[in-house]
């Protein structure tokens, strides 16, 4: 799958009328809000798979994200609580080159992300390093060429660490803004944790752990309590406040 040296890259995209649109890959980039653009095409349904096309609802845009497959899902959850990232979507770019020999190829790489200096990434979410066979990885090296020329990258998103995975899935359980509970509360639970303390002190000493957890989880998701998620949460693990000329550098917690 290599490249015509001659080739200019194009992209395809549905348009605001629901039409597809072809244009130059470099003006595209540029000018195309591909973060608020819905698939391009269809993620396929593959018969006798466990994890079929889904959608995760996204707490850095409060709409819906569609994912192909439970790998991509997961991989949804780390740019979801990146600080950084303004926008993701799924499938909404066909990258579209041609070939050593002149004939024309394409790849829809599965996710999108946006960032706030207005760069973005394009990425596949594969649920093992081999995933795809030797198409996918020749597709890959097509697409980060293709990103080095406007400035975005590419990514074959590897799985996450076994205890990353469980931990993320759990945090996101709260990302929703309705863990932050009564008015006041995350602002307490963040304050009681200006210096490191177990989570479950920290809690109860602002108030029935009940209530409470729910928000010093979301402030967790959020990056406003930082932990190390490489491993296991549980009652006893440090959790600290992030300082506030910190805030919104880099991605949420300790795990990168």
């Amino acid at each position: 799958m290599d490249v015509d040296a001659g080739t200019e890259f194009e992209a395809v995209f549905v348009g605001p009328a629901g039409l597809a649109v072809r244009q130059q890959w470099t003006g595209a980039a540029v000018a195309v809000p591909f973060e608020e653009l819905g698939p391009v095409s269809a993620f396929p349904v593959v018969p006798g798979r466990r994890w079929g096309p889904g959608l995760w609802w996204s707490a850095t845009t409060g709409r819906h994200v569609v994912a192909g497959s439970h790998a991509m899902r997961v991989q949804l959850m780390v740019p979801d609580r990146d600080p950084q990232v303004v926008g993701m979507a799924g499938r909404p770019v066909r990258v579209l080159w041609r070939d050593g020999r002149g004939q024309e190829r394409s790849w829809v790489p599965q996710l999108f992300a946006r960032y706030a200096d207005g760069t973005g990434m394009l990425a596949d979410c594969p649920s093992h390093s081999e995933a795809g066979g030797e198409r996918a990885l020749q597709a890959a090296a097509v697409i980060a060429e293709a990103c080095a020329q406007v400035g975005f990258v590419y990514r074959r998103l590897e799985r996450l660490d076994e205890v990353v995975e469980a931990n993320v899935k759990w945090l996101a359980g709260y990302r929703h803004p309705r863990n932050r509970g009564r008015a006041g509360l995350l602002e307490g639970v963040v304050e009681v944790f200006s210096q490191p303390r177990a989570l479950i002190d920290g809690v109860a000493a602002v108030g029935d752990p009940i209530e409470v957890l729910p928000a010093a989880f979301h402030a967790l998701w959020a990056g406003l309590l930082v932990a190390p998620l490489d491993v296991p949460l549980h009652e006893r693990v440090l959790v600290h406040a992030v300082p506030e000329d910190a805030e919104g550098a880099g991605t949420r917690g300790e795990v990168r």
